[in-house]
């Protein structure tokens, strides 16, 4: 689906805003991640170069460049660019990070009462009666737990963040279980973005890769690409 987008949107490279445009269009396609293209008419066409790759063109500003990181469609009416080649992106005056926002992708927090209790090798991690319960578009269930109510002596500081869209930049601990250490199985949001504020310092474990107990019925692992 190829649809208009009411965002004002826009990407720059360095130091320079390379597009900037109030008549978005955003491409959604299913099992794809969605893409934002301007009008060629709100593209800096100065700093865009056609070459490398066929029918992609390279980015300069700055004394840098990003070869191969747009592209076009419809006859070169609109512009795409690599989010990740870009330095910055922002909707409105907010930046975005990682990709667009897909308008059909939700995020709900809600606080519960059920009981949640996670397990690994016999060792119980958590145990609450207070979770929160974030419901997100494509995702199982995640059962973020308050930290006194973790195993925080199981717990080891990673270096690992990752950035989400709708969330923020997550920070993860690695589990030491009985001799053993698995790696990035926790994480929490320590500034999440604040369409997200519920989360805030809380912890959730993958249970993909942990036992979950909820109201005291063991949960299936989910199978996903975590």
């Amino acid at each position: 689906m190829f649809s208009p987008s009411p965002r004002w949107v826009r990407t720059t490279f360095g130091g320079e805003t390379v597009a900037s445009s109030k008549r978005m269009m955003l491409l959604h396609e299913p099992g794809k991640l969605p893409v934002y293209y301007f009008p060629h008419e709100d593209v800096r066409m100065q700093m865009l170069t056609l070459g490398g790759q066929e029918g992609r063109w390279t980015v300069r500003s700055g004394g840098r460049e990003a070869p191969n990181a747009a592209w076009t469609r419809d006859d070169g009416a609109y512009f795409a660019f690599d989010w990740a080649a870009m330095d910055h992106w922002f909707e409105e005056d907010d930046e975005v990070f990682k990709h667009a926002r897909d308008p059909f992708h939700r995020v709900d927090v809600l606080r519960g009462s059920r009981h949640v209790r996670v397990e690994l090798d016999g060792e119980v991690l958590a145990d609450t009666e207070r979770p929160s319960l974030l419901f997100e578009t494509g995702l199982p269930t995640r059962y973020y737990i308050p930290r006194a109510d973790v195993n925080m002596k199981c717990l080891t500081p990673s270096d690992t963040h990752t950035i989400c869209p709708y969330k923020g930049t997550a920070s993860y601990w690695s589990l030491k279980l009985n001799g053993k250490t698995y790696e990035d199985y926790v994480w929490t949001y320590p500034a999440p973005i604040p369409e997200c504020p519920k989360i805030w310092q809380l912890l959730a474990f993958y249970n993909e890769r942990v036992d979950t107990w909820v109201d005291g019925e063991l949960q299936a692992r989910p199978k996903t690409n975590f």
